[in-house]
């Protein structure tokens, strides 16, 4: 005899499928990453990448306009200076590139949220995150002397017109350097969105293709997560909420969603994942050859990242999501 409560019933129409969902995603729940590049009128698709683009900062604002208008809150700014060095000079000068296309795009749309990658890799000569030892070729960054670098950063970001500061570098004390330099600097009102789960993924492949970061020697493992630990990650969570943090980011997230998991579950605060480059590129190849169909195969993705706790996600896929959910 079957049960009074028939399950199927719910699922009957298309309709009352929409009424009884349980998780929805909206263009409100989604950030776009943008990466700016030198120069005018310069649009460099990323080979890895189909449809994403190094953009010149009159691009930029172009992107942020369509963004906006697709009811997108918010972008977040990666920069490929001209020139790097080892004191990645481009990320904390004044007229860094990152700092004119911030400046640039709240000039344009002041109504959308900037926010801003707060690390070193892309402007360091060697492609890691912050100091190392003079002559050491094993990644190890000096975590003391990056903090400063990293504060600096920050404020210069900031007084640029940054609305979110989004430190990604895994410098233990990251986030109170950073507090401690936006609040003696006057701007005790701009959260700081941290990276606080940031695992040393194979899936980060393109965006070093996208971002010109990559590692010239050694790895990033001293200072991204382990794959493995679970645990760490509610560790690394709660030092920064005690640091100063607003919100709180796993990244990646498809291979990663237990962490969001529980990551939301320890905390009151704004959980955001990061999809990732290499999940992105995974998708593109996939429809690109005809195998999955792109649009569903997005949004149940889109779907599982908030089904696991996340309030945001930061993804490639943003444009295209919006799109199908304003049809």
């Amino acid at each position: 005899m079957f049960p009074t409560h028939r399950p199927r019933r719910l699922r009957s129409h298309p309709q009352i499928r929409r009424m009884v969902r349980e998780t929805v995603v909206t263009p409100s729940d989604l950030i776009y990453p943008l990466f700016a590049v030198p120069g005018t009128a310069i649009a460099n698709e990323v080979k890895s990448m189909p449809g994403v683009y190094q953009l010149s900062i009159d691009k930029i604002v172009e992107e942020a306009k369509q963004v906006y208008d697709l009811g997108i809150p918010a972008i977040i700014l990666f920069g490929i200076p001209a020139d790097k060095d080892t004191d990645a000079t481009g990320a904390w000068h004044d007229c860094g590139i990152v700092q004119k296309a911030s400046t640039a795009v709240k000039e344009a749309v002041p109504e959308l949220i900037v926010m801003v990658d707060t690390c070193l890799c892309e402007y360091t000569s060697h492609g890691h995150c912050g100091y190392l030892e003079v002559g050491d070729l094993t990644g190890r960054v000096l975590n003391d002397p990056t903090l400063e670098l990293l504060k600096k950063t920050a404020v210069s970001q900031a007084k640029a017109g940054a609305d979110i500061i989004a430190p990604s570098g895994m410098m233990d004390g990251f986030v109170q350097a950073i507090r401690e330099g936006l609040d003696e600097a006057g701007f005790q009102d701009t959260p700081i969105m941290s990276y606080a789960a940031k695992y040393a993924s194979a899936y980060y492949g393109p965006f070093r293709d996208a971002a010109d970061s990559a590692p010239q020697f050694g790895d990033r493992r001293t200072y991204q997560m382990d794959p493995g630990n679970g645990r760490e990650a509610l560790k690394e969570i709660e030092l920064d909420i005690t640091e100063g943090a607003d919100m709180l980011m796993v990244k990646p997230a498809l291979a990663y969603m237990d962490i969001i998991w529980r990551v939301k579950a320890a905390t009151n605060l704004p959980v955001a994942a990061y999809n990732v480059s290499g999940e992105y590129s995974m998708v593109k190849a996939a429809a690109l050859n005809g195998w999955i169909d792109e649009q569903k195969v997005v949004m149940e993705t889109l779907t599982g990242f908030k089904r696991a706790g996340a309030d945001l996600i930061l993804t490639y896929h943003a444009k295209d999501a919006a799109r199908w959910l304003n049809q």
